[in-house]
This record gives C-alpha cells, structure tokens and sequence, in this order.
C-alpha cells in the first residue's frame, strides 16, 4: 500500500519543536543555514518572533506587518505572500503540537553567485520554527522582582543600524548581559548616544512615576508588547507616553517594568545598587502584568491554532 503524504509526516518526531526551511516542514533539528549565507557571515537578516499561549497566536497579524515591513525596508523577499506566510507559521505550530511555543521567522540575505559581492546575485532564504516557549526572565525570577543595571555599553546608534527593523546585531546587548551576570543582576538596560535609557536584550524599558508610565521612544525597537501595555494602560485609565527617560530618572522612579514577546510584562525591584519600595514587584507593575495574562485567556488578540487540521 503506498504511503500518504501524512503518513510519513505523522512518523517524523516533532517533539522539539518544527520548522520550514527551503519551503519544507522538517523537525527544528533539522533546519540550517549555510555558513555562506550573509544572515550567518554578516548579519544582512531579519526576523521576528510570536508567541503562541495556550494554542493560540497572541497579535499575530501586528508580527506579521512588522515582519513585511522590515523585510520590505532591508530589501529581503521571504518567498511568501501574507497569507502564505501565516498559513506556514500557523503549520510550524501544528506540527510541533506546542500549545506554549516561541515562533520565529526569519529571511536572511542568502549567499550571491559564485566569485559575486553583489547582494543583488543573493537568493533570499525563509526559516520559520516553533519550540517550546523561552522566557526573558524565569517566571521565578518575576515573581520576585529582577534586578537590573544601566549598562556604560552604549546601544548600536540608529544612523548605523535602524531599531525599528529586528535584527541580530547583538554585540552591545550581549556585552551588557555579561555585565549584569559579573554585577549579580538579571538583565542589562543599555543607553544611547544622548545617555538616555534605550532598551535591553529582547525588551522595552518602562518606568512609572507619579502614576504614569513613561517608555523610551525613536531609538528603540517598537515593540508588539509595549503596544500592548499602552492599550492595556488605556483600558486601566492610566496616563502613558512614549519619551525620553534618563539613567537618574530609571533609578528613582517609583516602579520599572519591561516588556517582551518572550515574557509579557516583566517587574523591576532594583535598578543598579537601588532597591524599589520594599523589594517587591510594584503594585502598578503586578496590576498590568495581571491584567496582560487575563486579557490572553480572553482571547485578546488571539489567532487560535487548529491542531486537528491536516
């Protein structure tokens, strides 16, 4: 008797998680990239990651629009329109069985014609994949409260490399982890070139004063989750602006909180050497971390994913 399509796939071990490569779904261990390809050798990428909770795709179609448009801005073609581009990442899931799962799409530069420096010569290359769900912080570690320092690393300046477009160059925001883990903290909160709060390692920054919440803006990534806490600060009646915030106004405000696709909104007890209120997540913090993980078990935003279908 020959063998389907979906008795083979149902054979192979999904159980790490899935992926697309070269327009084929395989098991994430098996997805690469060439040590050719100028996403690996130099960074010419771009990505974008999603989560999906409880079997569902949380703003899915905001990760998409910003995915298109930093593809669009780096003149990279993934491959795939929108809709067979969500249809492919929504299959990833399926197929890893994962109702929590971290889900990344990413198109790099690929590699140009034999003896070519030519990026025009490149064919552009498509890697989707879904594995269990990562978190920024541990949930332990925001159930107390993370610590975190003002890195003296300054973030990779925006007239050389856009914010707005995700991107892998992580040389500043890794040599600011390194920092936080030999000072005893969590996580790094990098600067820009003015010495303003800029952002950290996959995060928004926020600080809360006075009852308002204030997030860096222009020289940082616009971040999908800090959207949403300025939605969610709009339903709970509390002032939001996006503006400039110093390394001294970090320190002293009454709360910090960031906020990330891998980790939703995540509190802030110590900045540097100063500890904030009684050690503990603030109650501003605690309600909007509350209220983000309601609203997902409401299906605020959500994409749900059929597991059942073929």
């Amino acid at each position: 008797m020959a063998q389907t399509a979906l008795d083979i796939t149902s054979r192979v071990d999904y159980s790490d998680g899935a992926a697309f490569v070269d327009g084929e779904f395989v098991p994430v261990s098996e997805a690469r990239v060439s040590v050719l390809d100028w996403g690996f050798s130099r960074s010419d990428v771009t990505y974008d990651v999603v989560h999906v909770w409880k079997g569902s795709f949380f703003r899915l179609e905001d990760h998409l629009d910003r995915f298109r448009a930093s593809c669009a801005a780096l003149r990279l073609d993934p491959g795939l329109d929108r809709d067979s581009l969500r249809d492919a990442l929504i299959h990833v899931v399926r197929l890893s069985g994962l109702r929590d799962a971290y889900v990344d799409m990413v198109c790099t530069r690929g590699h140009p014609a034999p003896g070519s420096r030519d990026p025009r010569t490149c064919r552009n290359r498509l890697i989707l994949y879904a594995v269990p769900f990562i978190w920024v912080l541990p949930p332990e570690v925001q159930e107390r409260g993370a610590r975190i320092i003002i890195s003296d690393v300054p973030r990779i300046s925006p007239h050389s490399v856009d914010p707005t477009i995700k991107n892998f160059h992580w040389g500043d925001l890794t040599r600011g982890l390194f920092q936080a883990v030999e000072q005893g903290a969590d996580t790094a909160v990098l600067v820009d070139a003015e010495g303003c709060v800029s952002e950290g390692p996959g995060f928004n920054v926020f600080c809360v004063s006075g009852g308002r919440v204030v997030s860096p803006g222009g020289t940082v990534l616009e971040g999908i989750t800090r959207r949403s806490v300025a939605e969610l600060c709009d339903e709970l009646e509390i002032p939001f602006e996006l503006g400039r915030v110093t390394p001294e106004e970090l320190r002293e405000a009454d709360e910090v909180f960031l906020s990330s696709t891998a980790g939703g909104i995540m509190p802030i007890v110590q900045v540097d050497e100063r500890v904030m209120g009684n050690g503990r997540p603030g109650p501003l913090s605690e309600r909007l971390k509350d209220r983000y993980w309601r609203r997902h078990e409401e299906g605020w935003h959500a994409t749900p994913v059929d597991y059942d279908a073929v």
